[in-house]
């Protein structure tokens, strides 16, 4: 397969790496950068460092594991991954999780990956995300690539998932990368984390005629990930609620400070699950299916091993008993753990709305909502 008909969307290669890191070392923002991945190091020697990498390894492992780690020691109280026996490093993997962070789902697990003797993944990163050129440099000098969703026309839609297709098992399966994708259009807002089918029907449009084998070879792996405090929990909650009244459009900068918020929100504990991959015994039962009904029984089977690996914190049960005025789960959490809980939802209040009853219920169910999905 030729490699160059991907150059739209892949992430950069080693060549490339020399001028995008003379690119981020001269940005204005590089001071700030520098002063929050590397708090102890004087300004002139991280530049002159990252001006000196020639590949995505030494950035990776220079820069973004140490950005992964300050997150992760600035806003969680601890990142807990489970689930990497399920895993073989001689073989490469595709990565579908739930989603509920634009960059934290799948930076956490690329250090995990890392201290387990794997190396990181490809990343799916949307094409609205891509700007300006410090967030591109920065982004395909760690193996972000790009998700286009056309023009809107069902043609472009076709054409943009068959060449995403097209790369995912190209990168897999020749390249030996593995990839990591969300579950998903965007991240979750509600609580109710579910497998598209379309991204199942994507992954098989590059295969055989065999739809098993076609997603067999891919090795799909579903990952849960869940935070005791939702990234950017409020600024969902208020989305959706206006989502109720009129058609919802992003403000410009809304993504960029969705990221800038997810990284420094408190999350507590953050849970990440690897799960078993779905092998071409797991997937023979669908094999005399409808389309229709294969995407369907696929998504539900990643679906299943995702909401049975979620890690439910007191949070969500203390939502549910708030929501539905109940004391079900009472056993689940402390009246510390409660009143903490409380305090955060009366910030809410901050915000000016015609029906704050409503603000209120939406906040609470994106806490409840996965409870109901894990204890079915």
């Amino acid at each position: 397969m030729d490699a160059s008909q991907f150059d739209d969307i892949r992430p950069y290669v080693d060549a490339e790496i020399p001028a995008a890191m003379a690119r981020i070392a001269d940005s204005e923002v590089f001071a700030l950068l520098s002063a929050y991945v590397f708090p102890d190091r004087p300004l002139e020697e991280v530049r002159e460092e990252v001006r000196g990498y020639k590949s995505v390894y030494e950035f990776q492992h220079g820069v973004m594991w140490f950005v992964n780690k300050q997150i992760e020691a600035r806003s969680t109280a601890e990142v807990k991954v489970t689930g990497l026996e399920n895993l073989d490093t001689r073989r490469n993997y595709l990565f579908v999780s739930n989603h509920r962070d634009i960059m934290l789902d799948a930076s956490f697990l690329q250090n995990a990956l890392v201290e387990a003797g794997h190396d990181t993944t490809e990343i799916t990163f949307g094409a609205n995300l891509m700007h300006p050129q410090l967030v591109v440099d920065i982004g395909c000098s760690n193996k972000m690539f790009k998700v286009e969703r056309g023009d809107g026309t069902p043609r472009a839609f076709y054409e943009s998932s068959k060449h995403l297709s097209d790369y995912i098992r190209y990168t897999i399966l020749e390249k030996k990368q593995s990839v990591w994708i969300a579950q998903r259009n965007g991240r979750t807002k509600d609580g109710n984390d579910a497998t598209a089918p379309g991204i199942i029907k994507m992954f098989g449009m590059s295969g055989g005629k065999d739809k098993v084998d076609a997603l067999a070879e891919l090795g799909i792996t579903p990952v849960a990930i869940s935070y005791e405090w939702e990234p950017c929990d409020f600024l969902k909650a208020l989305e959706l609620y206006q989502s109720r009244f009129e058609k919802y459009v992003k403000k410009p900068g809304e993504d960029f400070n969705s990221i800038l918020t997810g990284i420094t929100q408190d999350k507590g504990q953050v849970s990440i699950h690897v799960c078993e991959p779905l092998s071409e015994l797991d997937l023979k039962p669908f094999s005399g299916c409808t389309s229709i009904e294969f995407t369907g029984g696929v998504a539900a089977l990643v679906d299943s091993r995702i909401f049975k690996h979620y890690k439910l914190y007191p949070n969500n049960f203390i939502a549910h008993d708030l929501r539905y005025g109940q004391n079900r789960f009472a056993d689940r959490y402390t009246p510390a753990q409660k009143e903490a809980f409380l305090q955060r939802l009366g910030k809410l209040c901050e915000y000016e709305v015609e029906d704050p009853d409503m603000l209120k219920d939406i906040f609470l169910s994106i806490y409840s909502n996965p409870i109901g999905n894990c204890l079915k």
